[in-house]
């Protein structure tokens, strides 16, 4: 059986979650166009949910970090500049195919979850659609709204301003490893407010759907 027929027969079962293991991720591209823009690199971090217990715990053992081979020269200067992967180590990335697979297989049935999602889920499953085949099953919140939501009259929407409302500092803004461990502590700093509302990943759900219902200045 192909990978591929492997992650449709995954989609087309029951959707499961590990309500327990959520993996938090970020994505470094060679532009803001999820359409159009090379996938460079993702990093990811779970997080253990205790939920009679209502403990989050950040694991940095459980984590994920790879950069992507790109067949040809993918970011400008600036670009490059700005995340840090040259075009060495582009082109010596990790084959793309390869790399999905160890990233479907490292997700596994965790939901997922990256500040701004939209971004990160377009992108990612745009390229595993493309090289594995079929889409990943696994259901995606953004932490964003989770902020919003949870804290209604902090005048915030960037990740920068989040973390300096919260005072985390992140010393290597915009390189995905790092970008996604302070996303893990923004989501420590908000995790009282989500128990207090929370008892399950399907609550989490409807606790970010809320946000649209939100006035924001």
């Amino acid at each position: 059986m192909s990978w591929g027929d492997r992650l449709r027969g995954w989609f087309d079962a029951p959707a499961s979650v590990d309500e327990t293991r959520w993996v938090v991720l970020d994505v470094e591209t060679s532009g803001l166009d999820a359409q159009r823009d090379q996938l460079l690199a993702i990093a990811a971090i779970a997080v253990q949910v205790d939920w009679p217990a209502r403990r989050l715990s950040i694991t940095p053992g459980d984590s994920f970090e790879l950069v992507l081979r790109q067949s040809e020269v993918a970011s400008a200067r600036d670009n490059i500049l700005l995340h840090g992967i040259g075009l060495q180590r582009q082109r010596e990335g990790e084959p793309m195919p390869d790399g999905l697979r160890a990233f479907a297989r490292f997700v596994g049935s965790s939901p997922l979850l990256a500040f701004h999602a939209p971004f990160d889920q377009a992108m990612i499953g745009r390229f595993v659609l493309e090289h594995l085949g079929a889409a990943l099953p696994n259901r995606w919140v953004d932490i964003e709204q989770l902020c919003a939501v949870t804290h209604e009259k902090v005048r915030a929407r960037a990740l920068d301003e989040w973390l300096a409302h919260f005072s985390i500092v992140c010393a290597n803004r915009h390189q995905a490893a790092a970008d996604t461990l302070a996303e893990c502590e923004l989501l420590l700093r908000i995790w009282p407010q989500m128990a207090g509302q929370c008892t399950c990943w399907r609550d989490v759900e409807k606790l970010a759907a809320q946000q649209r219902w939100i006035a924001r200045a």
